[in-house]
């Protein structure tokens, strides 16, 4: 007998949960909250929306409201549609018009606000989104979203520290679970390792490059930065220490400290070391053409120009479309006095090739650059850039044929 009420206690404490979560109570009369899903308005303009039709998304949604203008979700999304079509000003008060209601849960508060944010910051209103999204966690301190959008405010203002002490909630909340975080932390940590070494202070910037490692290994700037605080400080040897420590960690990154090395090893006195690791880089990567131009420079400045135009033809094939593979061909040519047969071979290498400038595109965006950076100047996002490669003629010839017969 008492199984039998506990198992009525709960059927019944079920349907009330249902009938809440369909009905809500408000001005004094119950309303039927799926009773806006069901209009073919509101379906269309999701269905719209989805498609990324944003205008024929507002029209249908705009008129799924007007069977209940209190629909908070739809405004919601009417006032980010606003915003995404450029019209900040109606977005930002379509979201002020909604904190007015006095029925707002605590979490819905929070969800208007951090809109209203977003709001802000599209339009370029940077003091007052910072502090709607610090509204934002007051009422939920473990809003990610709300952590993740002040954390690029503070970055676009450089402001580094600031950035930095919010990335860490951030990594709190995630609690190892998301692959970024300490990527990031590294990021940030060499940017303000920057700072200190633009204001003179040395030994703190190499803490703070230091860490950023400690934070990420694969930091390859900060290694690079670590690297000259050392060289400056007139220690080459620690300077080598750290760059050679990067080959290590981030092997696909090593040519970043390949010109770096070379002058320390100079230094030291030591030339022939530069020389055994650029062979050793091209052992591991056969298809590496990085290491051969560095090695082939490296030779053409000790004379041995045949030994290095063999070098170069060498790496032409894994990356045809390299401007420097090509500059430095033409001037080991030179210094070899334009050898016809030379010309010849070097011509058949290149045939077909396409030359561009701006082998680096972001992996997020597809933003461009001619040089690699570290953060995107277009998302905001940290280590996105990679090396775009166009394949040889021949390659892209055989590939399409494959697929054909596939």
């Amino acid at each position: 007998m008492y199984l039998l009420a506990v198992l009525v206690a709960l059927l019944v404490g079920l349907a009330v949960g249902k009938a809440w979560e369909r009905y809500k109570l408000r001005d004094g009369r119950w309303i039927d909250r799926r009773r806006l899903r069901e209009t073919p308005h509101y379906m269309l303009g999701l269905n719209f929306l989805i498609d990324n039709q944003v205008d024929q998304a507002i029209e249908e949604l705009t008129l799924a409201t007007s069977t209940d203008t209190d629909a908070l979700e739809i405004q919601m999304i009417l006032g980010n549609l606003y915003r995404q079509k450029g019209q900040v000003g109606r977005a930002i008060n379509v979201h002020q018009a909604l904190l007015q209601r006095p029925d707002l849960t605590t979490l819905e508060q929070a969800y208007v606000l951090l809109c209203l944010g977003l709001d802000f910051r599209h339009g370029g209103f940077v003091d007052r989104a910072i502090e709607t999204f610090h509204e934002v966690l007051r009422l939920d301190p473990k809003n990610r979203y709300a952590l993740v959008n002040l954390q690029k405010l503070y970055e676009e203002q450089h402001q580094w520290a600031e950035a930095l002490r919010v990335r860490e909630q951030v990594g709190k909340i995630d609690a190892g679970r998301h692959p970024d975080d300490r990527q990031i932390l590294g990021f940030l940590r060499n940017e303000i390792g920057l700072e200190q070494q633009r204001a003179g202070h040395g030994a703190a910037a190499a803490r703070t490059f230091a860490d950023a490692i400690d934070a990420d290994v694969r930091t390859v700037p900060a290694y690079l930065n670590l690297g000259d605080v050392r060289e400056q400080q007139g220690n080459p040897a620690g300077a080598i220490e750290v760059w050679e420590r990067l080959i290590a960690a981030v092997p696909e990154h090593a040519h970043f400290a390949l010109e770096r090395l070379e002058r320390a090893y100079r230094r030291l006195g030591t030339p022939h070391r530069f020389a055994d690791l650029c062979r050793r880089l091209i052992d591991r990567d056969p298809q590496g053409w990085r290491a051969r131009l560095a090695l082939a420079r490296h030779l053409a400045s000790g004379g041995q120009h045949r030994a290095a135009l063999d070098q170069l033809l060498d790496a032409l094939p894994h990356h045809p479309h390299a401007l420097a593979i090509h500059q430095q061909i033409w001037e080991v040519l030179a210094a070899l006095g334009f050898d016809a047969s030379l010309i010849r071979r070097y011509v058949e290498l290149t045939h077909e090739a396409v030359f561009y400038l701006d082998p680096h595109i972001c992996r997020r965006c597809r933003y461009r650059s001619t040089e690699p950076l570290w953060q995107c100047p277009q998302c905001h996002e940290w280590n996105t850039f990679v090396e775009e490669r166009l394949a040889p003629a021949k390659d892209t010839v055989a590939a399409q044929a494959i697929d054909a017969r596939l």
